[in-house]
């Protein structure tokens, strides 16, 4: 178990590596000189210059990854050249917010999806089967923002019963629950028809496993069969799937903060994206890459905590 943790843990090292140098291969590959983008037309010759300069821009390509690098290491992801303010700070102060979405959204689809797979494991065949999978299908094919669009269009400006923008007021528990209802129904939506999709197929998988027919032999009903024998194993799968899921949904996020002008990680990538504020965008992308290979690791040491077959395939590997 220690040398498979290395492993998944010098992976994700790797990676983080790799996507340093990506971001700095694209800063050089985007024409014109991010300084003078930042500052404006109106900025004078000298003043780029001088924030060529503090941005480093000016270095050789390795040498500012080498800095980059260091920098990080220190907990130091830069300066903002929009507000002056350390890049950290600014990225601490909204990750909060889009976590919460991230794991609020991917929470309630879970807890809807996993009795949806299991009562369509339960009823298999009948309608009710049929019924579940053509809503899980028809769920998947729908885009974040067409949902977050409609439901904004639905629940806040037809209806009238949820706020359409922002986070709620500051302090108060009950309005920034109440903001956050639409966000994350948006979010999770999707998820719903996947985490069904695989709870049932990991289900039928399970059902036909030796200690399953054995519980049928000795009359054990067939829902304590499913949800207390089967389940467990299913779910394996399915926690892979979540750790996956939750990474993906920081990048989704984008989307839905920028629809509901809520603040998170994902607006201001965005914003800092159209200003061309490198030094947010870099930091942004490194903290949300590190949150994505951390769950992913996370989730990769608990399935083969639960899994003995991983950590045996591992060592014959």
């Amino acid at each position: 178990m220690l040398a498979y943790t290395i492993k998944r843990i010098g992976l994700g090292i790797l990676i983080l590596i790799g996507v340093m140098f990506a971001m700095y291969a694209a800063v050089f590959i985007v024409p014109g000189n991010p300084a003078r983008a930042a500052l404006g037309p109106r900025a004078t010759q000298e003043m780029v210059d001088r924030l060529t300069r503090e941005m480093g821009l000016d270095q050789p390509y390795l040498v500012q990854i080498y800095n980059f690098f260091t920098n990080v290491l220190t907990g130091n992801l830069g300066i903002d050249v929009i507000s002056n303010r350390p890049v950290a700070a600014e990225i601490w102060e909204v990750l909060p917010n889009t976590l919460i979405l991230c794991v609020v959204g991917l929470g309630w689809a879970t807890l809807l999806a996993i009795p949806l797979g299991c009562l369509a494991v339960l009823k298999r065949g009948t309608w009710i089967d049929r019924a579940a999978s053509i809503v899980s299908v028809s769920v998947i094919s729908l885009p974040y923002y067409v949902i977050a669009i409609y439901a904004l269009l639905i629940f806040a400006v037809e209806l009238n019963w949820l706020p359409a923008i922002g986070d709620g007021d500051a302090g108060d528990i009950g309005s920034q629950i109440h903001a956050l209802i639409l966000p994350a129904f948006a979010i999770g939506f999707t998820w719903v028809g996947y985490l069904a999709r695989l709870v049932r197929a990991s289900m039928l998988d399970v059902m036909g496993e030796p200690h399953i027919r054995t519980a049928r032999a000795f009359g054990v009903p067939e829902w304590k069969i499913v949800t207390k024998y089967g389940l467990r194993i299913a779910l394996i799968p399915t926690l892979s799937l979540l750790a996956v899921s939750l990474g993906g949904l920081i990048s989704s996020a984008v989307f839905v903060e920028v629809i509901f002008s809520r603040p998170g990680i994902g607006k201001l990538v965005t914003a800092a994206v159209n200003l061309r504020n490198y030094p947010v965008v870099m930091g942004s992308v490194l903290v949300m890459t590190a949150i994505y290979v951390t769950i992913t690791i996370a989730a990769d040491l608990l399935i083969a905590r639960l899994d003995p077959r991983i950590r045996d395939a591992f060592r014959g590997a």
